[in-house]
């Protein structure tokens, strides 16, 4: 055997080891799922006796009236839509105009997208509860505890990658396609809407799926914005909410956590090729 060629079997043993080690979570939820909490503390490795326990504890997750997984799943799908929407508006807008308008200003304000990018939430967790507190104050509209004051939130925060990725994708369309339309007699919200907008399709369906991940999943931005034991809780949140102080409902915990993980799993599988075509593209073009 060539070396070429060992280095291809080892470079495929890796990848093995990898898809292994990051699909073990998702199996032991899986298989847990579908036992009892004893079986769960007994025998965590082991396959379950009986399948039919997963749709049981299915049952119990949705029906159980002190932790309202299902009210948790509707406020988890407005929160995630409502922030992927803005996100994706903004944020297409402002790449946009920071690509087509060069100057001393959009550069600093680009490269200020880019920095936002490495400042961790815990860092300003704190002063974003404060904040919000006084601005919902001053114009009389709760940002804390609401859908409002949630989406808002991660609008803000996604916006930084956002930007910096459809500025990458903006730069590889020929500039030529506006002066055509703009000659035409297209104006700048046209520009926009019919040329821009279409064109960016495949970093749009990127930008999407990994924020979507993101605001689905979150835990500490939720608890920070909303709290616990509010009417508004997202699916992390509801998922704590089966730990108490001296029981840990491991039955429930790992079948709420399988069905909270379950509609993102199989969106990332269908939409993983536009993922990497939108990255790809983004990265030549930059």
């Amino acid at each position: 055997m060539t070396k070429r060629k060992w280095h291809l079997v080892l470079l495929e043993v890796f990848a093995i080891c990898v898809f292994l080690l990051y699909i073990s979570p998702i199996v032991l939820v899986v298989i847990n799922s579908a036992k009892h909490s004893g079986d769960i503390v007994l025998n965590p490795l082991g396959l379950p006796s009986d399948w039919g326990v997963l749709f049981e504890n299915i049952k119990a997750v949705v029906t159980d009236r002190t932790v309202h997984y299902s009210s948790a799943f509707i406020s988890s799908t407005i929160i995630t839509v409502g922030s992927l929407i803005t996100i994706v508006l903004f944020a297409t807008m402002a790449a946009w105009v920071l690509v087509r308008h060069k100057s001393r200003f959009s550069t600093l304000v680009y490269f200020m997208f880019v920095a936002a990018m490495v400042i961790p939430f815990q860092v300003v967790m704190y002063p974003l509860v404060s904040w919000f507190k006084e601005l919902g104050t001053f114009l009389n509209i709760p940002l804390l505890r609401s859908y409002p004051g949630a989406i808002f939130a991660y609008t803000g925060f996604g916006m930084s990658m956002s930007v910096f990725m459809f500025c990458g994708f903006i730069k590889g369309i020929p500039y030529e396609i506006e002066e055509a339309a703009t000659i035409d007699g297209c104006s700048k919200w046209q520009v926009f809407a019919y040329i821009i907008l279409p064109m960016l399709k495949p970093i749009i369906v990127t930008v999407i799926i990994l924020n979507g991940i993101w605001i689905w999943n979150d835990f500490l931005l939720p608890l920070m914005v909303l709290g616990k034991g509010n009417a508004i809780q997202t699916l992390p949140l509801a998922v704590s909410n089966f730990v108490g102080a001296y029981t840990k409902r491991w039955d429930m915990i790992l079948t709420s956590t399988f069905l909270a993980i379950l509609p993102m799993l199989i969106l990332f599988l269908f939409a993983q090729k536009h993922i990497i075509k939108g990255m790809t593209e983004g990265a030549i073009k930059s």
